[in-house]
């Protein structure tokens, strides 16, 4: 999984599983929380366009970096979803754990 943060928008990429998950990625995901306190940033979209695959520890990685940003006083929503990574939320148990705005066509 690849993470790209430009302002307000994070874009996601790759496979968010348990093995797409590096340590780059792990990293950027913390200084992205920290950047966005700093920044007084009080909403982020998360594009999901380009992931390809999620798995569960993928999902709950997503969930608890978005209770992080959420603690943090930053609101984010998860835009783009490709009808497979829909389809993964819901099949396990995701779905009405994050904010979703916009759908990928």
């Amino acid at each position: 999984m690849k993470i790209y943060l430009e302002g307000t928008l994070a874009q996601l990429q790759g496979d968010v599983t348990l093995t797409g998950i590096t340590h780059e990625s792990l990293d950027t995901l913390a200084e992205s929380l920290r950047t966005m306190e700093s920044g007084g940033i009080k909403k982020i979209r998360v594009d999901c366009g380009s992931v390809r695959v999620a798995d569960l520890s993928g999902l709950q990685l997503l969930d608890v970096w978005m209770r992080c940003a959420r603690i943090r006083g930053v609101e984010p929503e998860l835009v783009n979803l490709p009808d497979s990574l829909r389809q993964s939320m819901q099949r396990m148990g995701y779905r009405y754990c994050f904010t979703e705005t916009n759908t990928h066509q």
